[in-house]
């Protein structure tokens, strides 16, 4: 792989499911890249399509449409075979971390599985000795091997999580909201391992919240979704300082700072009620909540434009 080529990028990437009302368009026409060793945090309300989109890039989920770019190469055209040997280069570490472990294996036990599924080792000494070194690497004691889920507290469960996934050494891993089930003190260690070990080994992140503070602290670049869409997508830094889609700014007023100074600022609020996903008319689906929505927003729908450099927004305001 070349040094420009991203080592995951979604191009005109959907997902629909029938329902009895209609499709339901769950991922609409999203185009993004994460160049290696760099985080892409994806950001939105609930419901707005966050967690499909991982999934689908991951091939949990079969996409609609549209390609998958891994190295260059586009996965949705690879057979079963190919794509067991993706299975180790592509991972996930899920939300809840006590309902995605199996709650009658030890934690050896869980962090040998997925070593087990792809024939890692062969010999039960190299598998011993690779489950000790994860346990040591993600802050899990020894005296815990043969524990089980429920004897541990979250921070625990979701470290036994973060060794599943390295134990076949994944290139790019799919964090789907790891930390929303934790309390703000571990979230903090949590978070902090993650980074210390994408420095360490390498690796390539989508780090899926709806929890902005967090995003900021651990990506590189930031996509905002809405209803299915990418809405507005750049550098972390650059979203905090200089917001331009409305509802981006309208999810950074949403955060509570604790600064009795800011206590008079006056805040945008998101008024109106949500469009629904399932088939959605042409245009904005923002514009029913946009104070600045006009009719031409209603009319079509509006692509991702890069308005400044790394910056692309999708709004008929900004132009």
């Amino acid at each position: 792989m070349s040094q420009t080529t991203p080592l995951i990028e979604t191009v005109h990437l959907k997902k629909y499911f029938k329902t009895g009302a209609g499709t339901l368009h769950a991922v609409d026409d999203v185009n993004l890249s994460i160049p290696a060793r760099k985080t892409l945090g994806v950001v939105g309300e609930s419901g707005c399509g966050k967690s499909t989109l991982g999934r689908t890039i991951l091939r949990l989920t079969p996409a609609t449409e549209g390609q998958i770019l891994y190295e260059g190469q586009d996965i949705l055209k690879w057979n079963s075979h190919k794509l067991r040997q993706l299975r180790r280069e592509m991972q996930i570490i899920f939300q809840d971390p006590y309902s995605s472990l199996n709650p009658r294996m030890t934690v050896s036990q869980l962090i040998a599985e997925p070593m087990v599924a792809n024939k890692v080792y062969h010999s039960k000494t190299d598998m011993q000795k690779r489950i000790s070194q994860l346990m040591d690497t993600v802050g899990l004691a020894s005296r815990l091997e043969n524990a089980y889920p429920h004897e541990l507290d979250g921070g625990r469960r979701q470290r036994i999580g973060i060794a599943r996934a390295l134990s076949v050494n994944p290139k790019f891993i799919v964090c789907d909201e790891p930390v929303s089930a934790l309390d703000v003190s571990i979230q903090a260690q949590i978070l902090n391992l993650l980074m210390d070990l994408q420095d360490d080994m390498g690796l390539t992140y989508m780090f899926i919240t709806h929890d902005l503070s967090v995003v900021r602290h651990i990506s590189d670049e930031i996509a905002v979704m809405y209803l299915g869409q990418c809405v507005e997508r750049c550098g972390s830094k650059e979203l905090f300082e200089s917001p331009m889609h409305p509802y981006t700014k309208a999810l950074l007023d949403a955060i509570q700072i604790p600064d009795i100074r800011l206590r008079g600022k006056k805040k945008q609020i998101i008024r109106g009620e949500v469009t629904s996903p399932i088939d959605p008319k042409p245009g904005c689906r923002f514009a029913d909540r946009c104070p600045f929505a006009a009719e031409a927003c209603r009319r079509e729908n509006i692509p991702l434009n890069e308005v400044r450099p790394g910056h692309f927004v999708a709004c008929n305001h900004i132009e």
